[in-house]
């Protein structure tokens, strides 16, 4: 028995259940239950579904009618004065007296007064049954009152019994109930009919459909064409129920179109709501939709004559030029699998399923059976792989990380490997080889990656990088040289080319390679190196456009400000070009120098008159014209060498300074620079540390530094703070040479753990 669960209680909604003597009181209690039910959930009462509103309001099926034929034949033996069988309210089966009688054979005494009450009730319930069935009595006086019980239940229902109404009345009474069981043919209501019955049926029609609309959205389609229109499968034991072809003319009139009553024949039709939106074209000749207010709901537009067919047919042509663009468009999907791999693909599909999901572990096992199972499968070792490189980056392990490199090699070294999975596999072993400091494994792996794809420029344009990690500029050269002459506008090489004149000091053969490598905005071009590179090349040929491209950059996210262009940097570091000691939190060093600056210095000198070699040039390529040289003792948080031999005592007072012998990312150096020396502007390399100037042996005149738009001169026993990731340049023009002690320092509002983990520059 099917039941409708009604918050949290259950309700029988089956006649059938229901004991034939508590019918007539049923109904008076359903009458009360269908008022209070209105009056409390009203219009967001929940609608029923098909099959609980014909149950409720009485619907009968085939399998009730059935059953009520079987109950009317003891009602028409009994007219004809048969004596059939009675249960009695204690189970047992009893002869029914007849009207001759025969009380008098011995069953008179037996029965109660109450008894005599049940078999009158029963004889008036089949009595009913059998009057309705047969037609003999008249309908509208017996069904007044459920007639008005059913006009008050209609607003509950929301209109949905009019999908039942047969005969073109606008309702569902007892004339459709009659057609639905196959007791009268259904009768169409023709244009000859009353106007007053037409208004009314129009009326009743506008508003059903009117709520049908205001029911709230995400109704599943299939559950609003059941609930509305029986479909052709819809059938039951006695036939199909009625169903109208297209050609046939509509029972009643059609409600107004509603867009979510639609169910599409294909899927994909729901996935573009506005392919079929008019299009405008602008000035320029391109396609423009018109934007619609978002207050306002779409345009629907009017419904045409032809058929759901030919449209459709009409929108799959419009569709499909624009999908074989998108297709073309579409990244070609590479092909892992060989045949042997297509056999057990669906064991790899779930070991990789494992992968993505992150069981890293698990999915590592699963690979791992199935190379020892089938150890000719290059998909499985990719896998296998791939799932080893996953887990070293979860676990930081370089141990797991070269295991990874090796099922690599592996996968790609097995017989009748696919081309697109041979590539993978090297190009991402190369990759992690990179990562791991090893250059020239790295370098051997694209250089055998070349060879089996001469034609792929990618692989060629990543043989040149590898050079360049090696520190080879003289190979990448040659790799950029022969990517042009195929290729001439290829934007990647172009960058690279012009890296590699520039740090050849070709200042003005470098500009137009970074300059047209950038503007064509290919992957890997938009650097902050070649910005960099490029503005710095422009500065040095005196074109003021070097700004320009330095404000790119900055708008491309790779400087900090214009002025401000180091690469390797910490977010939210306090920036500023100049400093004082106070600022900076390292009084205690600043007052240390400056009070053993002549210690300092007669040390520096010792060193120089000796003549040892330990003042080395710059080798930065940052200077126009003359010399300068400095002296290194501290880089990256170490020692240089035997630097500290040559000036022991300068050593040993910094010893107590960690911010500045364990800035990683700084050096501790003198600097001499001879007159006629010029610096070209530039940037240090990170924003994480601080430079102190120490003024050693400075001419009176002739010596300056600017950093961004501010110029200072040095003072002999004095410190200059300044954050050399700011623009800086200096000029020696005085007649003798300058002196300085450099003493970086790491930025103070780095923490502990950043100072320690930060990687060294």
């Amino acid at each position: 028995m099917q039941r409708y669960r009604h918050y949290g209680t259950s309700y029988p909604v089956s006649p059938s259940s229901v004991p034939v003597e508590e019918i007539h009181a049923e109904e008076e209690e359903e009458d009360d239950e269908v008022y209070a039910e209105e009056k409390v959930y009203g219009e967001e009462a929940e609608p029923l579904i098909e099959e609980e509103v014909e149950k409720e309001t009485g619907g009968v099926n085939e399998e009730e009618v059935t059953q009520m034929k079987e109950e009317a034949q003891p009602v028409a033996q009994e007219t004809e004065g048969k004596t059939p069988l009675v249960e009695s309210k204690n189970g047992k089966r009893t002869e029914r007296a007849t009207a001759g009688g025969d009380a008098a054979a011995g069953g008179g005494s037996k029965y109660s007064m109450f008894t005599w009450f049940v078999v009158l009730a029963l004889l008036g319930v089949w009595s009913s049954v059998a009057v309705v069935y047969f037609n003999i009595v008249d309908y509208d006086s017996v069904i007044a009152r459920a007639k008005e019980f059913r006009m008050n239940f209609s607003e509950v229902l929301q209109g949905k019994l009019t999908a039942y109404d047969t005969d073109g009345d606008g309702d569902f009474d007892v004339e459709d109930a009659k057609v639905l069981l196959g007791l009268k043919v259904a009768e169409r209501r023709h244009d000859g009919d009353s106007p007053e019955e037409k208004t009314e049926t129009s009326e009743r029609l506008t508003k059903a459909a009117t709520q049908r609309a205001a029911e709230p959205q995400g109704v599943e389609p299939t559950e609003a064409m059941s609930s509305e229109t029986p479909t052709e499968e819809t059938v039951s034991e006695s036939g199909p129920l009625p169903v109208h072809n297209d050609d046939d003319e509509a029972a009643v009139p059609l409600p107004p179109y509603v867009e979510d009553d639609f169910v599409p024949d294909d899927p994909r039709d729901s996935q573009h709501p506005y392919e079929d939106q008019a299009e405008t074209i602008d000035t320029t000749g391109e396609p423009v939709v018109e934007a619609q207010n978002q207050s306002e709901p779409p345009v629907v537009p009017e419904p045409q004559s032809e058929t759901p067919r030919q449209a459709e047919a009409e929108r799959t042509a419009e569709k499909q030029p624009e999908e074989k663009l998108k297709e073309k468009a579409k990244k070609k999907k590479p092909k892992l699998l060989n045949k042997f791999d297509k056999t057990i693909k669906a064991e790899i599909d779930a070991a990789e399923k494992l992968r993505k999901k992150g069981k890293l572990e698990e999915a590592l096992r699963a690979f791992e059976t199935l190379v020892q199972l089938h150890p000719q499968s290059p998909r499985a070792r990719y896998g296998k792989a791939q799932t080893e490189d996953d887990l070293a980056e979860k676990l930081r392990s370089n141990d797991m990380l070269q295991k990874a490199i090796n099922s690599y090699r592996e996968a790609a070294e097995l017989p009748d490997v696919t081309s697109d999975l041979l590539r993978a596999a090297l190009k991402r072993r190369a990759e992690r080889q990179q990562f791991l400091g090893r250059m020239r494994g790295s370098l051997a792996t694209l250089e055998r990656l070349v060879q089996i794809f001469p034609e792929d420029i990618s692989l060629k344009n990543e043989l040149g990088v590898a050079y360049l990690l090696l520190g080879d500029n003289k190979g990448a050269k040659k790799v950029y040289e022969e990517v042009l002459a195929v290729f001439p506008g290829d934007g990647f090489a172009k960058v690279h080319y012009g890296f590699i004149l520039k740090s050849e000091n070709k200042i003005a053969e470098s500009i137009p390679f970074l300059k047209e490598g950038l503007e064509s905005g290919e992957p890997g071009t938009d650097d902050g190196r070649f910005y960099f590179h490029l503005g710095d090349a422009l500065q040095r040929v005196g074109d003021k456009s070097a700004y320009y491209w330095y404000e790119l950059g900055h708008k491309r996210g790779h400087f900090a400000s214009v002025w401000q262009r180091s690469l390797y940097n910490v977010d939210g570091l306090k920036a500023q070009p100049w400093w004082t000691a106070k600022e900076t939190g390292y009084t205690d060093l600043v007052k240390m120098l400056e009070r053993n600056w002549k210690t300092i210095r007669d040390e520096a000198l010792a060193v120089m008159d000796q003549n040892t070699g330990m003042f080395i040039p710059e080798e930065e390529n940052l200077r126009e014209k003359g010399e300068w040289g400095q002296y290194t003792i501290w880089q990256q948080g170490k020692k240089v060498g035997n630097g500290c031999q040559g000036v022991p005592k300068t050593c040993a007072l910094l010893e107590r300074y960690p911010e500045a012998t364990g800035c990683k990312r700084g050096q501790i150096k003198f600097s001499v620079m001879q007159p006629g020396t010029h610096v070209w502007p530039h940037t240090g390399p990170t924003n994480c540390r601080l430079r102190m100037h120490l003024g050693l042996v400075i001419p009176k005149q002739g010596c300056r530094i600017r950093c961004t738009d501010q110029t200072r001169e040095w003072e002999e026993g004095k410190v200059l703070i300044f954050d050399d990731s700011f623009e800086h340049e200096v000029w020696q023009d005085a007649d003798s040479y300058r002196l300085i002690f450099i003493v970086d320092v790491w930025h103070p509002e780095l923490t502990a753990y950043q100072r320690q983990t930060l990687s060294p520059i």
